[in-house]
């Protein structure tokens, strides 16, 4: 089966719902304690063996090309002054020269047509499409266990999550066939924003995916959906009809950065779990709300 190298990160988007804090600033750069959101991202990617991310840029996103840049003079700089352990940090954070790829999407057109921008990046061979607005924290980390399964059963592979029965007509709902392996389900169908009482299931199509290269076909011939734009929904519903697809129950924790009180839960949630600060930062949180 052949393994998922490649990772698409679309962070075109204009963060709108966290304005206006990303008047300036890319959404996927407004740190989470203490790395930008988009970091985490990448680092559940390379946890994966993902070699090659692919991010798909906006107009005034320069700031994450720069981000996974080297930075000679902040480096130089710390290594003069004996700041090896932060040194240690940031060169270990920065992706291997030529693993990084930078194409731009010219038209706000979807997510569908933000996938279909990296066609030529991506290849013939199965990749993954990550949203950088959901921050993904379980162990093993999503996507590694999404390759796991992948590299057993092959096709296309979707994360879901399930969601309060009163929240079901606010997300893309998963409908299933049978169980192949614990947690993970045949997939026959998706149905977009359903009433609570008409949706095949609570479990709504989450943040990671894993895609045959024939979805760029489906893609490029996609008819206008939602909002006027390219979904990528319609196309997987399309290859349904054409390959095996399956579904990964995921059980940890998703936090919403696109919005401001997820980014805020995200602030929170991974400042208490950090290795050298979490319980400093708990106790922080602890005195504060003591204080309301």
């Amino acid at each position: 089966m052949p393994c998922v190298r490649k990772a698409v990160i679309p962070v075109a988007g204009l963060g709108t719902r966290v304005l206006p804090a990303t008047k300036v600033m890319p959404k996927e750069m407004l740190p989470v304690f203490d790395r930008p959101s988009l970091q985490y991202v990448v680092d559940e990617a390379r946890a994966a063996g993902i070699e090659h991310f692919v991010f798909v840029t906006g107009r005034q996103k320069y700031a994450i090309e720069d981000y996974f840049d080297r930075a000679y003079e902040l480096e130089a700089t710390l290594q003069k002054k004996s700041k090896t352990a932060i040194l240690q940090k940031l060169q270990t954070s920065t992706p291997a020269a030529g693993s990084c790829s930078f194409v731009r999407q010219q038209a706000p057109l979807g997510l569908g047509h933000a996938v279909l921008c990296a066609r030529d990046l991506v290849g013939d061979e199965p990749f993954a499409v990550m949203l950088p607005d959901m921050l993904m924290v379980s162990d093993p980390p999503c996507l590694q266990a999404m390759t796991r399964i992948h590299a057993d059963h092959g096709g296309n592979l979707i994360s879901v999550e399930q969601v309060p029965a009163s929240q079901v007509d606010r997300y893309g709902i998963a409908d299933f066939g049978e169980i192949v392996a614990p947690g993970v389900r045949r997939l026959s169908g998706m149905v977009e924003k359903p009433a609570s009482d008409q949706a095949p299931s609570r479990h709504m199509i989450s943040g990671r995916y894993i895609l045959e290269p024939g979805i760029f076909d489906l893609l490029e011939t996609q008819d206008l959906g939602a909002g006027g734009e390219i979904q990528l929904t319609d196309a997987m519903v399309r290859l349904m009809d054409q390959r095996p697809f399956h579904a990964y129950e995921f059980t940890g924790r998703t936090y919403d950065t696109g919005s401001k009180l997820g980014y805020l839960e995200a602030f929170l949630a991974l400042s208490v779990s950090h290795d050298e600060l979490g319980a400093q930062a708990a106790d922080m949180i602890r005195r504060f709300a003591d204080n309301l």
